[in-house]
């Protein structure tokens, strides 16, 4: 049988299957999931000039939380966005 190569978040998501740290949800949660997703599609570009300084902070925060800068920059959009109405 062939070896398959995990990259590491395949591999965390393969232990967390192991480990018993996922649940099954029912077919309606499972659709809010869905739902959630599909309004939360990024489907437009931005391009913006920021500080360095600012910038080189929220590197370092996405460092922390695991992320990518620029998913954690799109979630603090999206999260003003939703307190600004």
């Amino acid at each position: 049988m062939r070896k398959i190569k995990l990259t590491k978040q395949e591999k965390e998501i393969e232990d967390a299957l192991i480990n018993g740290e996922y649940r099954s949800v029912s077919k309606k949660e499972f659709e809010e999931i869905v739902n959630s997703l599909a309004t939360r599609k990024k489907d437009a570009v931005l391009n913006i000039r920021v500080n360095q300084r600012d910038l080189e902070t929220i590197k370092q925060a996405a460092k922390r939380f695991k992320v990518k800068y620029q998913t954690l920059i799109s979630e603090l959009i999206h999260r003003v966005a939703q307190n600004i109405l």
